[in-house]
């Protein structure tokens, strides 16, 4: 196929590029700024609305990556309006270049986020359960909504909903080895939220499955079948490190270290099951958090 990958710099995109390109497909990245020489590539600029819908003929699928990070920098209001625009406002113009072309791309398939559900305790959380109240549920939401005018112009679109990916390249896991090694590596609040993860390869794996499974359409949950708690997480990768991990992080200081991050992403418990993944068969290469972290940390 000839399939279009915006974000392709980032933690996933970096890693799903060479993997489609191992199966033979021919990847176009969609970048801001200028573009390499020899049509590898077409520039947009989602923040000012431009994107030359002529480029966009000819493809057969469409993964769409780009969006701020919701970790980099503490939230402020501007932070967080940068967060939400930069996918509700991204995707919705990329969702419409495509409707509008006389022979769109058979499949969207566009980044969502586990954040939809919200915090919701050990509440087992499948696609069709209904989404959580606050910020994050709400950016989710809009950034779904955002692709729906190529879902009626006829294009199959899956909106995954990723979960914490996995890497030692960057994301959470990245941030936590440091502290982790040196020993100071403890639980977060009570350690009973629930963390629905997803390694690298299966993040990248799920997006090659769904391209390639047209029965699959709408949120489809990327997250490992077996979610931890934090403690268990917590003791999982001290193990791994052969480190202690006896340092915990009250709710309290966790607040007044990351501010309203923390209620959101740290302390929240979100356990999700990839219901449609196992339905369609997805075999995950790593289920289970002990041998996903010996994988990557290998």
């Amino acid at each position: 196929m000839k399939i279009l990958v915006s974000g392709s710099h980032g933690l996933v995109g970096s890693a799903l590029v060479p993997a489609l390109a191992g199966k033979g497909h021919r990847v176009v990245r969609l970048v801001r700024g200028a573009s390499a020489a020899g049509g590898s590539e077409i520039v947009w600029d989602p923040e000012e609305g431009r994107l030359d819908s002529a480029s966009l003929a000819g493809f057969d699928a469409v993964v769409h990556l780009a969006g701020e990070s919701i970790a980099a920098k503490r939230w402020s209001e501007m932070q967080k309006s940068r967060i939400r625009e930069s996918r509700v406002k991204g995707t919705r113009l990329l969702a419409d270049a495509l409707a509008g072309l006389a022979a769109p791309p058979r499949t969207m398939v566009s980044a969502s986020a586990i954040g939809y559900y919200g915090n919701r305790g050990d509440e087992a959380l499948v696609e069709e359960s209904p989404p959580g109240k606050g910020y994050l549920p709400e950016v989710c939401q809009a950034w779904e909504a955002a692709t729906e005018s190529a879902a009626r112009k006829g294009i199959r679109v899956v909106n995954l909903r990723f979960g914490v990916i996995l890497s030692p390249a960057g994301g959470a896991l990245a941030k936590m080895l440091f502290p982790f090694k040196m020993g100071g590596g403890g639980i977060l609040g009570n350690g009973r939220q629930f963390m629905s993860w997803i390694s690298l390869d299966d993040a990248v794996g799920s997006v090659l499955h769904v391209l390639e499974t047209p029965a699959l359409r709408g949120p489809v949950n990327a997250v490992s079948p077996h979610p931890v708690t934090n403690y268990e997480f917590t003791k999982t990768l001290g193990r791994v490190l052969k480190r202690p991990t006896i340092f915990p992080m009250p709710a309290f200081a966790t607040r007044l270290m990351f501010g309203e991050m923390a209620d959101a992403l740290l302390l929240a418990s979100t356990r999700v099951e990839p219901k449609r993944l196992l339905v369609s068969n997805y075999p995950f290469r790593h289920a289970h958090l002990d041998a996903a972290l010996r994988h990557l940390l290998s």
